[in-house]
């Protein structure tokens, strides 16, 4: 009964391979795949896995690799064959690598020829491309699969580890079950059709553009194009081709888009959706994307590893008067702001935000404490610092570890860096609090330049639109921000370089 009751992450493509087999259902580098020949390939994948490397359902296989057709065949073989992938941010190296390595207990690392020789001594490896013995090359031949044991919707599929921009990465449990209702909250909340022609730059170790965008648009049938990452003048040409008429990007790279010198001469009127998410788009920015581009939809994405991520849109015919705000709720999730006791606070008051789905994860992989913590009063805590209105439209003000006690008054960094996005010389700014006697944190403005300003003259601008308290007492010019490959900017590493 169970097993006729399921539905897992690989079933979502078996059953878009048997609605349209021939339509084209993923195109990277030169190759191109059916809906049935990528649905074959997963099945000749998984068998690989499995009768290769003794592989058995609940063992966990690590993803350390680029974008490629191959690294989402073998994330959907693992899925197939009952194991649990464990996605790496493929540029971590040393310590850093070694413990989600070593904490996941994974059996096998799936990488590329280039990467391997970072893989500490002591894990089986094999490579998804670019050698004869890798597992693309091995798709060839077909090869009959059948699973030790049917998985079923409460089964791990995935470890998502958490960015680890404020504590140690923490492996979220995620169940086919959960990524599923996940999904289909993506395809509601984002419009997602089977026509659309999306383009995927992003990583896919990300759950993001895997779990919000790749996965969901298998679900609906449509055709996509994975990139190795983010090249302006590759998305461009694309989007002129007629390839691709909507994108996932986070602030970070729709601002180099925006500011890259051929976004204002090429023809991107076939851009027909815009999503963005992963960090907080500054207002300003977001302004000067829809004066350039006034027929392209703006979706706003909202959430954390935790909930598959998807949490809350804000859709294209929402953000008129609410520029700021992450949306609401997705299908499957609910959502409330409690104050530190766990109480829900009145509408128009900051609070964290908590949520109940059966999008979220079952807690963290052998952190017990930590999932105690995060997992309580019947709500998961996200750490995330918001306020609700009465229409149920949420707005981030920061996440709760990167509010800065500035002299005994919370002040939200969010605030200070839509101020400083205005003027016109800043190209990225993000704002932190140092410790300081006087104010016990100082706010701090850390900046990149794209024309002349001193500190002082930032400060000022700043002081013009804020309350005096908010503005930054002290700035610092660097040539970049230091970010993971999600584009979220690292405040944590910003706090230790500067304190």
């Amino acid at each position: 009964m169970t097993g006729v009751r399921s539905s897992t992450v690989d079933g979502v493509l078996t059953r878009s391979a048997r609605r349209a087999p021939e339509r084209t259902a993923l195109r990277y580098a030169g190759r191109s795949w059916t809906y049935r020949e990528l649905d074959g390939a997963v099945s000749t994948a998984a068998a690989a896995l499995t009768d290769d490397h003794g592989l058995r359902p609940g063992d966990r296989v690590a993803a350390y690799a680029h974008n490629s057709d191959a690294y989402l065949i073998a994330f959907l073989a693992c899925a197939r064959a009952g194991l649990v992938h464990v996605p790496v941010n493929q540029n971590l190296t040393g310590d850093d690598l070694a413990y989600i390595l070593s904490q996941s207990a994974s059996s096998l690392v799936l990488t590329d020829p280039d990467l391997a020789d970072r893989v500490p001594e002591g894990f089986a490896v094999r490579t998804l491309r670019d050698d004869d013995a890798s597992l693309l090359a091995g798709l060839g031949t077909p090869r009959p699969f059948t699973p030790a044991r049917e998985p079923a919707a409460d089964d791990l599929v995935q470890l998502l580890y958490t960015s680890g921009t404020t504590a140690l990465p923490k492996g979220a449990m995620m169940t086919h079950g959960a990524l599923v209702h996940e999904y289909v909250s993506a395809i509601t909340a984002l419009d997602l059709r089977a026509g659309d022609r999306p383009v995927h730059a992003l990583p896919l170790y990300h759950s993001a553009q895997m779990h919000v965008f790749l996965l969901p648009y298998l679900a609906v049938g449509a055709e996509n194009t994975v990139l190795d990452a983010p090249d302006a003048a590759r998305i461009f040409d694309l989007v002129e081709s007629g390839r691709a008429d909507s994108l996932f990007a986070p602030p970070t790279v729709w601002i180099g888009l925006a500011n890259h010198p051929d976004f204002a001469a090429r023809d991107l009127g076939g851009l027909r959706k815009a999503y963005y998410g992963a960090s907080i788009m500054p207002v300003p920015v977001l302004e000067r994307l829809r004066d350039r581009l006034p027929g392209l939809a703006f979706y706003n994405c909202f959430g954390q590893s935790e909930i598959g991520p998807l949490a809350t849109v804000l859709g294209p015919d929402e953000h008129e008067g609410r520029m700021d705000s992450c949306g609401r709720s997705v299908l499957f999730v609910e959502a409330r702001v409690v104050d530190e006791h766990g109480k829900e606070v009145a509408d128009g008051t900051a609070g964290e935000v908590v949520y109940r789905s059966p999008q979220l994860c079952t807690g963290y992989w052998d952190k017990p404490e930590e999932s105690a913590e995060a997992f309580r009063d019947g709500w998961f805590h996200s750490g995330d610092l918001a306020v609700r209105d009465a229409d149920g439209y949420f707005t981030v003000v920061d996440r709760v570890k990167d509010v800065i006690n500035s002299g005994g008054v919370l002040v939200a960094s969010r605030q200070v860096e839509d101020a400083l996005y205005t003027h016109p010389a800043v190209a990225e700014t993000a704002v932190v609090g140092l410790p300081d006697e006087r104010w016990i944190e100082a706010v701090t403005a850390v900046v990149v330049l794209k024309g002349e300003a001193t500190g002082d003259e930032l400060i000022a601008h700043a002081r013009e639109r804020l309350a005096p308290f908010k503005a930054p007492k002290r700035v610092v010019f660097v040539d970049a921000l230091p970010r993971n490959a999600s584009g979220k900017i690292l405040k944590r590493e910003l706090r230790d370089r500067l304190a």
